[in-house]
């Protein structure tokens, strides 16, 4: 799975999201949750990033930024070029026809009330104003394998995945340019998991759109992705090809989550298991230094004190990681 151009279709730089904290009769800002501190990547036309971490390491809130359901506290957005961070309005409407989310939970992000003629078709009809509209929901629906009878049904009356198939149609519907998939099977039995990898995938090619693809499952990931990053804590810890993060990580924070992954193939390489000990840090209170120090199973005096930066320690893989010659 290769990218089919270097020119990234989007591009984030040193993004961040930090959400005040608020008490007091007069709900002064006392704090802040660093949830984004301070990340930069790029996804290329046609290519899949995954974006990986443990909860709460901020990955979701990256997906939610890119399709500005938030506002970044500081941070670019670049859109095939354009700087969408600060956009409102007819401007924001304008790039959203071109930048799709897939939500976690396929109930909770259909509407009840709606059948899914009108979950599929609402934005497109908005947007295009195209009078044949039906047909284009059917033809959508065939790509996710529904059918058109079940255009007058509603969520309630579908399994899991073929909710999660809605929420494919309804993102495919404006023709994205990119979409955002934010655990997007987690809530999946894992015999669903991979038709809805599989669907992903085939869309993909056929419609040439790019993913950002969040999960926190490095096994689901593996199916889908060119490259992947992981994240902890707000930060950037590594960012490879799919391959050479599997067979070779670099941070000591992916080799654990790599050694997680349970291998069900016949032969295949164990890994030793890696056990990390106490608990992930709060976000309101980062560590000094490595975000990661107070965890990692090969920590230096250095880690503590400095922040290790992104480097490029083989072609095209980055790591930020003192044991990689971090430090600025």
């Amino acid at each position: 799975m290769n990218a089919v151009d270097d020119t990234p279709v989007l591009e984030v730089r040193d993004l961040k999201m930090h959400f005040p904290i608020r008490a007091g009769l007069l709900k002064r800002v006392v704090n802040h949750v660093q949830a984004v501190d301070g990340i930069s990547f790029q996804v290329a036309p046609g290519e899949t990033l995954g974006l990986v971490g443990e909860s709460g390491c901020g990955k979701s809130t990256v997906g939610r930024l890119i399709v500005r359901l938030f506002r970044p506290s500081a941070g670019s957005i670049l859109f095939e070029g354009q700087d969408i961070a600060g956009l409102d309005g007819p401007a924001l409407t304008a790039v959203r026809r071109k930048v799709q989310m897939i939500f976690q939970d396929p109930y909770a992000s259909l509407n009840p009330r709606f059948r899914v003629q009108e979950l599929v078709a609402e934005a497109y009809r908005v947007h295009s104003r195209d009078p044949a509209w039906r047909e284009h929901v059917e033809q959508i629906l065939d790509r996710v394998g529904l059918q058109s009878h079940h255009l007058r049904r509603y969520p309630h009356e579908f399994s899991g995945g073929q909710r999660q198939r809605i929420g494919i149609a309804r993102a495919l519907a404006m023709q994205p340019r990119l979409i955002v998939a934010d655990e997007p099977v987690s809530a999946l039995d894992v015999s669903i998991q991979a038709q809805v990898i599989n669907l992903l995938d085939a869309l993909k090619a056929e419609f040439g759109f790019s993913i950002l693809f969040i999960a926190h499952d490095l096994a689901v990931v593996e199916h889908i992705a060119d490259r992947v990053a992981v994240m902890y804590l707000g930060r950037m810890m590594e960012l490879a090809s799919d391959r050479d993060l599997y067979l070779s990580p670099k941070h000591p924070y992916t080799e654990a989550l790599i050694s997680a992954v349970p291998k069900a193939q016949a032969g295949a390489r164990r890994r030793e298991r890696i056990i990390l000990r106490g608990d992930v840090p709060s976000p309101i209170n980062p560590p000094r230094g490595c975000r990661f120090h107070t965890r990692c199973p090969r920590v230096m005096p250095e880690c503590s004190e400095v922040e290790p930066v992104m480097r490029e320690v083989a072609p095209r893989h980055w790591v930020a990681c003192h044991l990689h010659g971090g430090a600025p």
